[in-house]
């Protein structure tokens, strides 16, 4: 049994709405799935929730669909924020990928003394979200950022929002350190990040050293890890 396709679309969804769907959603139905009139779909907006749909209209190049009722509201996202810095790009898609599957709210890359790959292509990144949220499920995507410097993150830390820096000179458990949302989790850069930034984070009130275990961690199993044990123990 074909497993009934879900894309994420600009539109605002409503029941009887029709509209043609953008050219590379049209091609992947048309071409490399096939489907005809009649074909039934999962259409999402990212602000109502999760629709059902079906081609209305299909040709070579163009799909047109038409909205019936809507299956299930937007998912409630837990206020889990990932700052991370830029590594290198494929890997750094890979981490926007696995953060929205494992369900944060924002995405933001830090800049630091010792990120070298600071080149980031916002829509690519946000078609790796919308293909991890599209295949596991998901009915909401992070937001995405313009990336910051993590001197002016930290000059203007909110306090009512707990620090989690994954600090590789140690830290608690995230179990001993009691915290819910909302809360972000700071993860550094491939070379970590230097004495001075350490002394700046550590400055920031409310701020909690998080321990991600005994070994050296990349940075992208880093943010998986750390994401994975916040989420498992604060039940969000």
């Amino acid at each position: 049994m074909r497993q009934i396709p879900r894309l994420f679309v600009s539109e605002a969804l409503q029941t009887g709405a029709e509209f043609p769907l953008e050219d590379g959603h049209a091609h992947y139905l048309a071409t490399v799935l096939r489907l005809d009139v009649g074909a039934e779909l999962r259409l999402l907006d990212d602000r109502t929730g999760e629709w059902a749909a079906v081609v209305s209209e299909a040709g070579r190049r163009r799909i047109r669909v038409r909205v019936g009722a809507m299956i299930r509201g937007r998912e409630t996202v837990p206020d889990l924020w990932l700052l991370t810095a830029p590594i290198r790009a494929e890997r750094f898609e890979w981490i926007v990928e696995k953060a929205t599957e494992l369900g944060v709210r924002r995405i933001v890359p830090v800049l630091s003394e010792r990120v070298n790959h600071a080149r980031l292509k916002p829509e690519r990144l946000r078609a790796h979200m919308v293909e991890a949220a599209e295949q596991c499920g998901r009915t909401a995507l992070p937001e995405l950022v313009e990336a910051a410097k993590l001197g002016e993150l930290l000059k203007g830390w909110d306090s009512g929002r707990a620090l989690l820096f994954a600090d590789e000179m140690g830290g608690a458990a995230i179990g001993e350190l009691g915290v819910g949302v909302p809360a972000a989790i700071l993860i550094g850069p491939e070379g970590g990040f230097s004495e001075a930034e350490r002394a700046a984070i550590l400055a920031v009130a409310g701020v909690k050293r998080m321990s991600l275990g005994p070994r050296i961690l990349r940075a992208d199993t880093a943010v998986v890890a750390a994401i994975a044990q916040f989420q498992a123990f604060a039940g969000s």
